[in-house]
């Protein structure tokens, strides 16, 4: 998760202050004798924009009185994260703790950098949403520990819709596309801005079908794009897309999707909470008119799938203060402090009962809904190279708006697809 998800929304006003938070204190376990670890300084990464400071000076503060041991942590930028987390990783001193997101974290479990993490999670893990902790096991194993995330919401013109005669918002995805033609009948905008590549969004509706993006053949993953579960989502996206005039070749940042529905003739877009942002920027008269609603599903108990961005803690197994390193954890991710992080940054923390936290947050009390039933991009070290542009599930939905059968285009990129999922890791 990039640091503009936090920062726009603080441009969008969508940041609520610091209130006492329920839960256990946040105290750690047990200290390593008498003088805990006194003398021992443990080194934490985390991304630029992801705690702020004043949840890492609460942290800091509580793991310095349960330890008597210091920490020290060290903001990263996530350009270039990647070599530069290898890198660090087989040295003789890598970070204790660090941030990763959780679609990188099978990579780094695969090559053995990850410390298990099992005890751990029996110990403060039994409640951790399963969809959440997902990212964090590898081949049956616990190499980290969900931390916080985030995903899509619809994000509407309040005066579009209300100049459709649309009262309320919609509880399912039939009702959602029932109100987009009537803003398509009834008004002179564009009823949702929805590009052709916006396969995050897509992502989200193969979860929701149920269905993988890749399968198993003998020992190795190849495409699974010719399942009929995935065809359905693309049936679903292309109903949608068709009430759009966005370019069928294009993704959501080509152009900014929040830069065309600031210009106020859009009734609503599927997005990150941060686009938000990206609209005021250009139309800060827009601001009072941007609503938010989870995306409907195909019943109203349930809403539509989306894709989890976000982040995991792990520890190095190169460290040599793997146990304070837990300790770290232990309190960083206790009730008190995971709800802070939510509070302070209006993202999804790791267990549902710290929902709460989010009150009075628009956007997250929208994506909340959503995560329990979330999901990710294959979490196997080989899909990383699947996402390298040209990305074939983007021609692979280009393809498929433009009329093609799904199961035309899925043969259609079928071998690249395999072959980079074959590459070697």
């Amino acid at each position: 998760m990039k640091r503009k998800l936090i920062s726009a929304i603080g441009v969008a006003g969508m940041m609520i202050s610091l209130a006492a938070c329920g839960g256990d204190n946040g105290d750690g376990g047990d200290k390593a004798g008498a003088d805990g670890y006194a003398g021992e300084t443990l080194t934490v990464w985390v991304m630029d924009g992801s705690s702020p400071d004043q949840w890492q000076k609460d942290v800091q503060a509580a793991f310095e009185k349960q330890t008597k041991a210091k920490v020290k942590f060290e903001i990263q930028q996530w350009n270039g994260i990647q070599q530069k987390l290898t890198t660090a990783l087989s040295e003789e001193n890598p970070p204790d703790v660090f941030e990763i997101g959780n679609t990188q974290t099978p990579a780094y479990a695969k090559t053995g950098g990850l410390a298990d993490l099992a005890d751990l999670k029996t110990e403060i893990g039994g409640d951790w949403a399963e969809s959440l902790n997902e990212s964090s096991i590898y081949e049956g194993k616990q190499y980290a520990a969900p931390w916080y995330f985030a995903n899509r919401v619809v994000l509407y013109n309040k005066k579009v819709w209300a100049d459709a005669g649309i009262k309320d918002t919609p509880k399912t995805r039939d009702e959602f596309y029932a109100d987009l033609k009537q803003i398509g009948e009834k008004t002179d905008a564009e009823p949702i801005y929805l590009p052709g590549q916006n396969w995050y969004h897509f992502v989200g509706l193969t979860i929701g079908e149920g269905a993988e993006l890749v399968k198993k053949d003998g020992d190795k993953y190849v495409s699974n794009l010719d399942d009929p579960k995935v065809a359905a989502a693309m049936e679903t996206y292309k109903k949608f897309q068709a009430l759009s005039k966005a370019p069928k070749d294009k993704d959501e940042a080509t152009p900014q999707q929040g830069e065309v529905f600031g210009k106020g003739n859009v009734g609503a877009f599927i997005g990150m909470g941060w686009e938000a942002g990206i609209a005021i920027e250009a139309n800060p008269k827009i601001e009072k008119e941007i609503g938010y609603f989870t995306i409907p599903g195909a019943t109203a108990d349930k809403p539509e799938g989306v894709f989890l961005g976000g982040s995991n803690l792990a520890v190095a197994a190169g460290s040599k203060k793997q146990e304070l390193a837990k300790e770290f954890l232990k309190i960083a991710l206790s009730d008190k402090y995971e709800g802070e992080l939510a509070k302070l940054n209006g993202v999804i923390p790791n267990k549902e009962a710290l929902q709460s936290n989010l009150k009075g947050n628009a956007v997250a009390e929208a994506a909340a809904p959503a995560a329990a039933g979330g999901g990710t991009t294959p979490l196997i070290p080989e899909w990383a190279a699947v996402e390298n542009a040209p990305n074939p599930v983007k021609t692979y939905m280009t393809a498929v708006l433009n009329g093609k059968s799904p199961a035309e285009a899925a043969k259609q990129v079928e071998d690249e697809f395999n072959k980079r999922l074959a590459q070697q890791q």
